[in-house]
């Protein structure tokens, strides 16, 4: 035999011999014990399922420490300790959201997984067959906060790392500024540019210059029309004063700030875009709500007309609304309330479809927004890589001894809390000391007596 044969006789022995060792463990294994078997693999800690969790109540608590009607979801589960807190606040009419949660959601949630966030979403939006509406959406959006916060709270994680973990290290805000004159509002400025914010909205008066207006006499007033207490806006006056008040807040304060508006729907679209237009010099973020819902079919004109960037959605409620002027492109900034929006679950998915079409988000954030909702808007806000900026609202010591973990702004920056869940709390002895009441006043008039619509 050869050396190379032999070397080839050699390698097959081996073979055979490493064969008949693993046959014979093979064998060994069949008569192995399925105990002794499974004993051998220990399931890894991430690897084991949680216990399920149902819901066990879903109730409304109401609290004012603000001001604002607040309506507060507590969505409460089978495992002891654990619950849930969303915004359903609807603060115009907030009495009617109140049986909606306690009555129609809790009879209709009790018993159901805590953990089927889309699926409970869905079949709550269509279980009273029509659809949504300002008082059900509310009460949908803080059931829906209330079940990303508990999913946040068993996985130990917050919400904000559930949705896809940080895209930036804190959240850019913008405050409010607003005083009888042009001038008063530069000095307002100045100070928030002092605390370190980017961003302002500016406004002579309310929206649409309301109460700052006193040197003009409303004639329907005079003629006992209308209740007393109803605003008035002169639209002449209005529309003349704000590029005027731009005009001194940037000579005032440079052009390194950016400087909003809100229009807030009340004046005549044709009379809306021409202002727009006369605000191009001043370089604005952007200008909010132009046109009211009903005015939709304005944007193509106004797009045509203006580089100025607009945001548009607060008043949006159904959430097909925004499919087509987003994907038209008809704004940049889209400025839903994420609390009547129908809560985070919705919001994301207008977000994503915003990111398609360079759509950004400027989430409704204002003072009836509870501090829960607007932990949820920064939950989302940090994620979502076309944010665009957050409507900032500072807190009272009131209100944070009624909501431990309120929202904390610094340099202009709101930062999300880092605690499991939305990663804020309520204390419902202090917020039953802040009653809530049923009265409104969004009533805007012309001279003349003519509603204005918001």
């Amino acid at each position: 035999m050869s050396k190379s044969e032999k070397n080839v006789e050699d390698s097959r022995r081996n073979a055979l011999k490493l064969l008949a060792a693993g046959s014979t463990a093979g064998l060994f294994s069949l008569f192995e014990s399925p105990v002794a078997r499974a004993e051998k693999y220990v399931t890894p800690a991430y690897a084991k399922a949680m216990a399920p969790v149902t819901i066990k109540s879903v109730r409304a608590i109401t609290t004012a420490p603000g001001g604002s009607n607040l309506v507060i979801v507590k969505v409460e589960t089978s495992e002891p300790g654990l619950y849930g807190l969303g915004c359903a606040t609807f603060t115009q009419r907030a009495l009617v959201v109140i049986p909606a949660i306690n009555v129609y959601l809790n009879e209709f949630c009790v018993g159901k997984d805590v953990d089927n966030i889309e699926d409970m979403w869905q079949s709550t939006y269509v279980s009273s067959y029509w659809r949504n509406g300002p008082v059900l959406n509310n009460a949908l959006s803080g059931l829906d906060q209330a079940l990303w916060d508990i999913k946040g709270k068993r996985a130990n994680m917050p919400v904000h790392q559930l949705l896809g973990g940080k895209a930036r290290m804190a959240v850019e805000t913008y405050t409010h500024a607003s005083g009888p004159t042009p001038e008063a509002v530069a000095d307002k400025v100045q100070q928030y540019m002092s605390e370190g914010f980017r961003h302002i909205r500016i406004q002579q008066g309310g929206y649409g210059g309301v109460g700052a207006m006193e040197e003009i006499k409303p004639d329907f007033k005079t003629a006992g029309f209308g209740r007393s207490t109803d605003d008035f806006s002169d639209q002449r006056t209005y529309l003349k004063r704000v590029p005027k008040m731009f005009d001194v807040v940037r000579k005032r304060c440079g052009e390194d700030i950016e400087l909003l508006h809100d229009m807030h729907e009340l004046v005549e679209p044709m009379d809306a875009i021409n202002m727009i237009k006369g605000l191009e010099e001043y370089r604005p973020y952007f200008v909010e709500d132009p046109f009211s819902p009903e005015n939709m079919g304005w944007f193509k004109q106004l797009r045509q007309s203006t580089t100025v960037p607009i945001a548009m959605g607060e008043l949006f409620n159904n959430i097909n609304e925004f499919r087509e002027p987003m994907a038209n492109q008809l704004f940049d900034y889209i400025r839903c309330h994420v609390s009547q929006l129908g809560g985070i679950t919705p919001a994301m998915k207008v977000a994503r479809l915003g990111e398609w079409f360079n759509v950004k988000t400027a989430w409704h954030g204002p003072g009836d927004t509870s501090p829960v909702g607007h932990s949820a808007n920064n939950n989302i806000d940090i994620v979502i890589w076309n944010f665009g900026i957050q409507e900032s609202q500072k807190f009272s010591e009131k209100v944070q001894e009624v909501f431990p973990g309120c929202p904390t702004i610094k340099n202009g920056y709101y930062y999300v809390n880092e605690t499991p869940g939305l990663g804020i709390d309520i204390n419902e002895k202090e917020a039953a000391k802040y009653p809530i009441s049923s009265k409104s006043r969004w009533t805007v008039r012309k001279s003349d007596g003519t509603l204005l619509k918001p």
